[in-house]
């Protein structure tokens, strides 16, 4: 079984385009939640910051919950329900900064920014999604 992505367009760029737009979310939510599973000080403080309690387990879990996102959007054939996850996750985040009253484009954004890397960047390297939702008809 290959792990290679569905069908590629003729032209490879856009493949690897997405290829690199996934890699360097994958990268993120893994340092993500590495520092979250340790936890660093600077998490917990963040939390508390965000209204949450701050505790070690409650740091843990959102760094397991990050980790287990990553994990099912990095293959191949779980990547569709890993940016399912991932998007509920990111919507979650932007509850909370909004919910806070955080900056708009630095902070509350950046979820969306990272949903539109994860959908991006599964677009362009999976044809079954392109398939799914063209943005054109086809010919």
């Amino acid at each position: 079984m290959s792990t290679v992505d569905h069908a590629a367009p003729a032209s490879t760029a856009p493949v690897w385009i997405g290829r690199v737009l996934s890699g360097l979310l994958i990268a993120f939510l893994v340092f993500d939640g590495a520092i979250k599973l340790v936890p660093l000080q600077v998490v917990t403080d963040t939390m508390i910051e965000l209204g949450y309690s701050g505790s070690v387990d409650q740091a843990r879990l959102l760094g397991v919950l990050t980790l287990l996102c990553a994990i099912l959007y990095a293959i191949p054939r779980t990547s569709i329900l890993g940016a399912i996850l991932l998007t509920g996750y990111l919507g979650g985040a932007m509850a909370t900064h909004l919910r806070i009253g955080n900056p708009l484009f630095s902070h509350l954004l950046f979820g969306l920014y990272l949903g539109v890397m994860a959908w991006g960047g599964l677009y362009l390297r999976d044809a079954r999604l392109r398939a799914l939702i063209p943005f054109r008809s086809p010919d």
